[in-house]
C-alpha cells in the first residue's frame, strides 16, 4: 500500500516552520483526510500542537534514536491508517549532530525517500533567492527538495518570488503564507507553550487554515505526496500481553513530556495506563504497580506541587513498598527534596537527595548514550540506552547509574538509583532498546505478585 508522504523544512530555525506546518496539518484535515504527523529530531511542544489540530498522536523521525530500518518500521507501523503524512523537520534541512548533516531532516526523507517542500521567507530578496534554493537542492546528492513554499511575504509579492525560482531552478513553487501579524505563538525558557496553555489557539489554527486554503495549491501538494515510493514493511516483534500490569503516568501542565511511543510501548508489553495529577489530585489511583513522571515544567507550579502534602505522603507510601518509579527531567526534579526558585525554597517530594535550581541557560543539552554502572529498574548493567537532556535546572545529585556520552566523546555520569527509583534528567527514548520498557513492566509485575490484593 502506498503511503502518501511529504516533509515541511526550511533553512534554518525560527523561521516559521511549526506554523507552517499548522496551517497544511488544519487545511488537509478540513478537506476531510486522516492525517498523521511526525517531528523530525527529539521534541515535545511542537507534537502537542500536531496533535492538537489531527486530533491523532505525533510521532518522532528522530534518526540518533533509531537506524533506518527501525524508523521505516514505525513510520509504517503509524502511517498506515492515514490518508497522508506530513512531517515537520528540525533546525535547518541538512543540520545534524555536530556540525554534520547526520540525523537530520534530510537523513529522514532519504531514509523514508520522502518529498520535501523548502520553506524560505525571502523577504530582502531577489534572484539570490535561486542562489539559496539552488544551493539546497544540490548541496547534498541524491535530494528530496521538490518544491518551495514561501513564508511572510506581501501577497502582491508571491508572484514576483515565484518567477525568480521558475527562472532560476527547476523547481515549483506550491504556495505561501503571507505576513500574518495575529499569529504568533509565545514561548518561554523550553519553547513554546503547550497546546493547553494557549487560550486563542483556536482562533490561530482556524486563520491559518482559512490563508492556507486560499493560497496554497493542495491539489498539487497531495500530488506530490503522491509519488512517495512504497517502504518495505517489517513484521512486530514485540511480545506483546506479556505483563498484566497497571502504571500510573504523571500528566497534568507540570508533567506533560512524553513520546507517543514510549507510553504505546508499556502498552504493547500489556501495561494499563492510568493517568494522574501531582498538581490536583489528592491521592494516586488505586492498585498501581509502577510509576513513570515524565519532563514537563514544575518549575511554573512549585506552590501547587509543594502544598500538595496528601499526594506527596502517599506517594512516599507505595515508594516504601518498593513500587518501581521512573522518572526523567521535571520528574526527577520533582523527587528530589527541594527547588531554590526566585529566592524561596520549595520542598519536594522528597524520595531522593539532592536539591534543584533553576539557571538562565541550557545545562548539559543535546543527544546522549546511556550506559548502565549498575542494576535498575530498566535493566540491568551494561543496558544502552539513546536519549536527550534539554534543562535549564540543576541538581546537586545527578546520579552516577548511568555514564552519559555525547556522540563528540564528552562524557558525565546521570540519574539517581535506589533499586526501586531510577530517575534523572536524560529523557529516554524506549524504542531505540524496546528490552528497558520490557524490564520495566518486568519490575512492575514483579511488584505486583508482591502485593497482596482484595
Amino acid at each position: 500500500m502506498q503511503q502518501k508522504r511529504i516533509m515541511l523544512s526550511s533553512i534554518g530555525s525560527g523561521t516559521g516552520k511549526t506554523t507552517m506546518t499548522l496551517a497544511i496539518l488544519s487545511a488537509l484535515c478540513d478537506k476531510n483526510l486522516q492525517v498523521q504527523s511526525f517531528k523530525c529530531g527529539c521534541d515535545y511542544i511542537d507534537p502537542m500542537l500536531h496533535s492538537y489540530v489531527t486530533g491523532k498522536k505525533t510521532y518522532q523521525a528522530d534518526p540518533y534514536f533509531l537506524d533506518k530500518k527501525q524508523l521505516q518500521k514505525l513510520f509504517s507501523r503509524v502511517a498506515k491508517q492515514a490518508d497522508i503524512s506530513i512531517f515537520e523537520g528540525a533546525m535547518g534541512y541538512y543540520d545534524g549532530i555536530a556540525g554534520t548533516s547526520n540525523a537530520s531532516a534530510y537523513t529522514v526523507s532519504e531514509w523514508l525517500q520522502t518529498p520535501v517542500l523548502l520553506m524560505i521567507s525571502p523577504k530582502g530578496m531577489g534572484c539570490s533567492l535561486g542562489a539559496i534554493c539552488k544551493g539546497f537542492q544540490n548541496f547534498r546528492t541524491p535530494n528530496q527538495i521538490k518544491g518551495i513554499l514561501f513564508n511572510q511575504i506581501r501577497s502582491n509579492m508571491y508572484a514576483y518570488y515565484k518567477k525568480i525560482i521558475q527562472q532560476e531552478t527547476n523547481l515549483q513553487v506550491y504556495g505561501y503564507l503571507p505576513e500574518l501579524p495575529e499569529i504568533k505563538f509565545p514561548s518561554r525558557h523550553l519553547g513554546l507553550l503547550t497546546a493547553n496553555e494557549m487560550t486563542d489557539l483556536d482562533k490561530k489554527i482556524n486563520l491559518l487554515r482559512e490563508t492556507a486554503l486560499q493560497t496554497m495549491d493542495f491539489n498539487k501538494i497531495l500530488e506530490l505526496a503522491g509519488t512517495a515510493p512504497e517502504l518495505p514493511i517489517y513484521p512486530e516483534k514485540i511480545n506483546k500481553n506479556k505483563f498484566k500490569v497497571k502504571i500510573g503516568i504523571a500528566k497534568d501542565n507540570a508533567f506533560c513530556f512524553y513520546y507517543a511511543e514510549n507510553l504505546e510501548l508499556l502498552e504493547q508489553y500489556g501495561a494499563e495506563l492510568v493517568y494522574f495529577s501531582p498538581i490536583s489530585d489528592e491521592t494516586l489511583p488505586d492498585n498501581l504497580d509502577g510509576l513513570y513522571f515524565g519532563g514537563g515544567y514544575p518549575e511554573l507550579y512549585l506552590p501547587e506541587l509543594s502544598n500538595n502534602k496528601n499526594f506527596i505522603k502517599n506517594l512516599k507510601e507505595v515508594s516504601k513498598k518498593n513500587m518501581p518509579i521512573f522518572a526523567e527531567c521535571g520528574g526527577f526534579l520533582y523527587l528530589l527534596e527541594n527547588f531554590y526558585h526566585n529566592q524561596e525554597i520549595y520542598p519536594m517530594a522528597g524520595l531522593l537527595t539532592g536539591s534543584a535550581k533553576l539557571g538562565d541557560k541550557l545545562c548539559r543539552f543535546g543527544y546522549i548514550n546511556l550506559i548502565a554502572q549498575e542494576n535498575t529498574i530498566l535493566g540491568n548493567s551494561g543496558i544502552t540506552i539513546k536519549a536527550h537532556e534539554f534543562h535549564y535546572a540543576d541538581s546537586t545529585q545527578n546520579g552516577n547509574a548511568f555514564l552519559a556520552e555525547r556522540p563528540t566523546g564528552a562524557n558525565w555520569y546521570a540519574m539517581q538509583n535506589t533499586g526501586n527509583i531510577l530517575a534523572g534528567f536524560p529523557h529516554v527514548y524506549f524504542l531505540s532498546n524496546p528490552k528497558i520498557a520490557e524490564n520495566f513492566c518486568k519490575a512492575c509485575q514483579k511488584f505486583h505478585d508482591s502485593q497482596e490484593r482484595i
